[in-house]
């Protein structure tokens, strides 16, 4: 995670550098390292200990806590507590909504398919079909996919191309070169 620090009125000391590192990688922990970036401000107003953290979490999740305290100690331990709850309270919503099914996008209603003779679907005997792994599918292009085909071990990879934003299948032939398996547009 990146962290940017940044002091008000403060001249930033390496104990002050730690005690933040230390409070965030407690935070980072609790939100599975799904954290991108931080951005600390510390200040000093009259006689308390000003801080402000934003945190920006994968999922363009934004969180915001603003902490004051007699020490830095009880500011930075308030402002990581307050996002804490902020990731805690996002996080099962994002769990209910898992639960009951619905989506975040709108849901489309099918079309009507024409009616289509079903055939069985026959598998020899002695073979069955397994779930071996669940693959994340991000949005590349063909190129992007051809750069990440090459640092991994599977000979294929499943993305969603950027431009037409439809599923496509990228392979390692047995002459060496890649072949692509994409949708008519």
């Amino acid at each position: 995670m990146r962290l940017e620090l940044t002091g008000r009125k403060v001249v930033i000391s390496p104990g002050l550098r730690r005690l933040v590192d230390r409070k965030l990688a407690k935070l980072l922990r609790q939100l599975n390292d799904s954290g991108i970036a931080a951005s600390v401000i510390v200040s000093k107003q009259k006689f308390e200990c000003v801080v402000e953290l934003n945190l920006h979490a994968r999922g363009e999740r934004f969180l915001h806590a603003i902490a004051r305290g007699e020490t830095w100690e009880i500011a930075v331990a308030d402002a990581v507590e307050k996002v804490l709850h902020q990731a805690q309270k996002a996080k099962g919503k994002w769990q209910e909504r898992k639960r009951r099914g619905e989506s975040s996008r709108s849901v489309r209603q099918p079309r009507a398919l024409p009616p289509v003779e079903e055939t069985p679907l026959t598998v020899p005997p002695k073979q069955r079909i397994v779930r071996a792994v669940r693959y994340a599918v991000k949005p590349m292009t063909a190129d992007e996919a051809a750069i990440a085909l090459d640092g991994r071990d599977e000979p294929f990879l499943v993305y969603r191309d950027a431009k037409t934003e439809s599923v496509a299948v990228l392979y390692r032939r047995k002459d060496g070169h890649l072949g692509l398996i994409a949708p008519d547009a």
